[in-house]
């Protein structure tokens, strides 16, 4: 009975292992089955499917449009197709925009680069698209040249804001210096005295209305560097125009300017008037969006309101009242207040005609911040305007009270241009906790890997050889990346709770920093830099074992190189550091005076790289420091892997004695080891990416299945298999069943012995098959772990 238990110790040791791997794949097919079944890739989303058409995006329960459609479902063009007139040729022009031309001034003039001409997509009341005849511009002025001929700004004020108009019709060309001077030349187009020149005003406006669309970080480096205040000027200059419209307005894509005339009638000892700004399927404003209520009690919010103000002034000499509102703040370059982000920043401003000394005032406002709800929360807001003289904002006058849900209620006692300053808290989709799948095959691969690291050590006298230095580092550096994905991976902050997140019951009118907020995690950190190091140092370990073992079975080099395994070490100990430290230092110095670096450098949803996205690939540290390292790695191991099969493990062997069978098996089970340390498995990453979720989600399981059992598939194969670990076995086992034999067994213990003895008999088939994991005695035949500890000196 003994000897039976100790010749079946290999079988049954090989059907446990092979068990536990058969659990694992079969909970990962399972569970790919059935949410395929089921069709649950992807928590349902509430927003409806293909609601939003031609680019549109749901939020908030309405469809936002992309620029050139409108309607409920975007499906309304609101745009003029591309024209030609005479010479000039000109792309589609979204409605109520100028459009340049696609010829542009030669090489030999002045302004070389800039259309040659631009054309109105104009939009009547009626809401008719109608293509104006274009504007041709003048190839020998650019905006510099221009900057200097508004010492005659009275003369040649048409002519001026026409060229200044043509030359900014493409923002995307726009630098820092044409904002300035284009800012400038605009400022003193609204100085010009009285009422003249008001068609050059209303194309200044238009080119307000298109500086606006400049890129955001183009005018932050314009205020930086704007010496003359042209921007303090030009709020002055568009404040006191809107005095100047008697009861018109001027309605651009990003500004719309209002007049507003008193009579006695209207004032009756004070003046109230309303102001409101409704809500559009798009982020442009049009003649539609903005309204006028000269008899208003008060403010009257409703769900088509984006922004009101209420105007209560009690003097009564006042005739005439402006409002001015500006898509973003991009003129309002804050020195204390930080944006990064692209949300709705509307900034309002109000102006009554008289001094600054016999006006007493008071100023309501409501604001609707238009922003994803479902992506982002509202964390805190403060009421603010813009103070000229500091060229920032302050609350002085101001406070903000309890308003109407959905709404930012603030007041000031007096006029001037008023913003609501947000910070945000996004809504982080943090993942749930490892499943079954991922904890049992990582929990598989650390006992594996422990294990294998045990025998290495410990069987070095037995062996006499020394320990495989490469197998023991890559089995420590995989064991501690699992052990810190196991328990670290997941971000703390998933556990705070939501009380306070949302400080908007705090009146205290304070002015944020920054327009995000963010809870930092140094621990979070310190986990993704140590992931990072880690699995760089697996796979630094794993291209240097097939170096190994390319010097072994290819170059047949016999001894290795000298100090072979002090170079190795610091290489695979010492390069994966450096990378690592280069990347978080580089990343922290270049956003130093930022509290929220580390998201530059991690993923706030778990403790991992931060993954890049749209334009910011080229600077992601996934990229550099990861991704490519990582590539270059695979395809080293890729190349050897094949060399060696191909040379070594498949080459025929004339003077093999073993079954042609069983030498198949054996270079079947060699390729495996050799692909398992080689890491050949990870190329699963790549499937991952593929654009259908379908096939995605499957390539996931599979790369979740191989690499996570991966500590398990090395002990298998360079711990199980080999000679001395089943030797030592089959002590324990004779040990245990010789102390077993000395008992009394019990009746229904030897059937189920026998029966249980029987089973594994009656399986030829099974038992000769696990009985093929025994190394083969000959000489010939190719040990993987063998070779690899053989003359290497580690």
């Amino acid at each position: 009975m003994v000897s039976c238990r100790v010749c079946n110790l290999r079988e049954l040791m090989a059907i446990v292992c092979v068990l536990l791997t058969t659990i694992v794949l079969g909970l990962g097919i399972w569970r790919c089955v059935i949410r395929i079944q089921r069709g649950t890739f992807a928590p349902p989303s509430t927003t409806p499917v293909e609601f939003c058409k031609n680019g549109g995006t749901w939020e908030n329960g309405r469809c936002i449009c992309m620029e050139g459609w409108k309607g409920l479902r975007c499906t309304v063009i609101n745009f003029c197709e591309e024209s030609a007139f005479e010479d000039f040729t000109f792309k589609r022009i979204p409605a109520g925009r100028y459009g340049p031309s696609i010829q542009t001034c030669e090489k030999d003039t002045k302004n070389v680069g800039s259309p040659m001409a631009t054309r109105l997509c104009n939009l009547s009341l009626s809401g008719e698209l109608k293509l104006e005849n274009p504007r041709i511009g003048n190839c020998n002025e650019n905006l510099k040249t221009l900057e200097y001929q508004t010492k005659n700004i009275s003369q040649d004020a048409g002519n001026i804001s026409q060229e200044v108009q043509i030359l900014t019709s493409d923002t995307n060309k726009l630098t820092a210096d044409n904002i300035t001077s284009a800012t400038n030349v605009v400022g003193e187009i609204f100085k010009v005295s009285g009422d003249s020149k008001p068609q050059a005003k209303e194309l200044a406006v238009t080119t307000v209305s298109q500086l606006l669309d400049a890129n955001e970080e183009v005018f932050q480096i314009a205020a930086a560097t704007d010496q003359n205040n042209t921007f303090k000027t030009l709020i002055e200059q568009v404040e006191t125009y809107s005095l100047s419209l008697e009861d018109s307005s001027v309605v651009e894509p990003n500004i719309a300017i209002q007049s507003v005339t008193l009579s006695s009638e209207d004032t009756k000892g004070s003046a109230n008037v309303l102001f409101s700004v409704f809500k559009e399927s798009s982020n442009s404003l049009t003649y539609d969006s903005t309204a006028v209520n000269k008899a208003a009690d008060g403010l009257k919010p409703d769900d088509k309101i984006e922004l009101q103000i209420f105007l209560n002034a009690s003097q009564q000499n006042i005739e005439t009242c402006g409002f001015v509102v500006y898509q973003n703040n991009k003129f309002f370059q804050s020195k204390t207040f930080t944006t990064k982000s692209n949300f709705s920043q509307k900034i309002i401003s109000s102006k009554i005609s008289g001094t600054e000394e016999e006006q007493n005032v008071s100023v309501e406002m409501i604001f609707n911040p238009n922003f994803n709800q479902r992506e982002f929360q509202l964390h805190s807001y403060a009421c603010v305007f813009w103070n000229l003289a500091n060229s920032d904002w302050d609350t002085h006058g101001c406070q903000k009270k309890q308003g109407p849900d959905g709404f930012l209620y603030c007041s000031c006692n007096h006029t001037t241009n008023f913003a609501v300053l947000m910070s945000f808290k996004k809504n982080y989709k943090y993942p749930k906790s490892l499943d079954v799948l991922s904890t049992v095959g990582c929990a598989l691969s650390m006992a594996g890997l422990a294990l294998t690291i045990i025998f290495q050590v410990s069987t070095r006298k037995v062996r006499k050889t020394s320990v495989t230095w490469v197998l023991v580092s890559l089995c420590i550096s995989m064991l501690i990346f699992n052990l810190l994905f196991v328990f670290g991976i997941e971000n703390s902050n998933k556990n705070l709770s939501d009380e306070d997140n949302n400080n908007n019951e705090d009146y205290n009118n304070k002015i944020p920093t920054r327009d995000t907020i963010d809870t930092p995690n140094p621990t979070c950190t310190v986990v993704a830099a140590l992931l990072h190091y880690f699995l760089l140092v697996t796979f630094t370990w794993t291209v240097l074992s097939s170096a190994q073992l390319y010097f072994l079975l290819i170059w047949t080099m016999k001894p290795l190189p000298r100090h072979f395994t002090f170079f190795i070490s610091l290489i695979g100990w010492g390069v994966p550091a450096i990378v690592v430290g280069m990347t978080v230092g580089i990343i922290y110095s270049q956003n130093a005076g930022d509290s929220q670096w580390e998201l530059n450098y991690r993923q706030e949803e778990i403790c991992w790289l931060a993954v890049p996205e749209g334009t910011q690939v080229a600077k992601s540290p996934m990229l550099w420091s990861f991704f490519i390292p990582f590539t270059i790695i695979l395809i080293s191991n890729a190349v050897i892997f094949i060399v060696i099969t191909v040379k070594v493990l498949w080459k025929n062997n004339q003077n093999l004695t073993s079954t042609k069978k069983v030498s198949s098996m054996k270079k079947i089970f060699s390729t495996l080891s050799v692909a398992v340390v080689f890491g050949i498995t990870w190329f699963l990453a790549y499937f991952m990416l593929i654009g259908n979720e379908n096939i995605s989600i499957i390539f996931s399981y599979l790369f979740c299945l191989f690499n996570t059992t991966q500590g398990l598939q090395i002990f298998i194969f360079y711990t199980v298999r080999t000679p001395i670990f089943q030797s030592e076995a089959s002590k324990v086992l004779k040990s245990l069943s010789s102390s077993v034999g000395r008992v009394k067994s019990l009746p229904v213990v030897t059937p189920l012995r026998l029966r249980m003895y029987s089973l594994i008999r009656s399986l030829p088939s099974l038992s000769g098959n696990f009985r093929l994991l025994e190394p083969s005695m000959s000489t010939e035949e190719l040990s993987l772990s063998e070779g690899s500890q053989a003359n290497s000196s580690m």
